[in-house]
């Protein structure tokens, strides 16, 4: 049974990637896909050194993207501009930040993906659009909602767990 960990807008908020990580940890998380914003390459190589392997993309506040690439490469991420397109367990993910809703409107309509995880809004969603499941984590930094959230999804499933962070 894999579970995916899902994670955004973490906006340097370093307590939070702390529990994230614990939290993913505890629920044997295999993969953890995170939506952009995460500022700053600290950021970056703080989760990667988390021990689950990790892919991500950029959003619209990233910051020093050349050294992000560098230390994403040291530390084995996944790192893609816009979408990073992902086969795990036999179910094709769509990957990003969201900053054109346009973009995970298209990725949905597409028909091309089991599932579509964005960021960007800061608010936390999951829906089914015509037989793609399309998730939105929310912020785990909390900054703009007042609540900081991360998610799992079960793949078997297609199960959600939001999860709030203590931050």
């Amino acid at each position: 049974m894999a579970i995916i960990g899902l994670i955004s807008d973490t906006h340097d908020h370093q307590k939070a990637v702390d529990e994230a990580i614990k939290i993913f940890r505890e629920n044997k998380v295999e993969l953890i896909l995170h939506a952009g914003d995460w500022i700053a390459p600290f950021t970056l190589k703080r989760l990667a050194q988390g021990g689950i392997p990790v892919i991500g993309v950029f959003g619209n506040n990233d910051g020093e993207k050349k050294y992000m690439r560098e230390l994403a490469a040291k530390y084995y991420v996944k790192l893609e501009e816009e979408v990073a397109v992902i086969k795990y367990d036999n179910v094709k993910i769509a990957l990003t930040h969201g900053t054109h809703y346009v973009i995970v409107d298209a990725l949905v309509k597409s028909k091309m993906f089991d599932i579509v995880v964005y960021g960007h809004t800061h608010s936390r969603d999951v829906k089914n659009i015509d037989g793609t499941l399309v998730i939105n984590p929310g912020e785990a930094c909390g900054y703009l909602t007042g609540e900081a959230t991360i998610a799992l999804l079960n793949l078997k499933t297609r199960e959600v767990q939001f999860i709030s962070l203590n931050v």
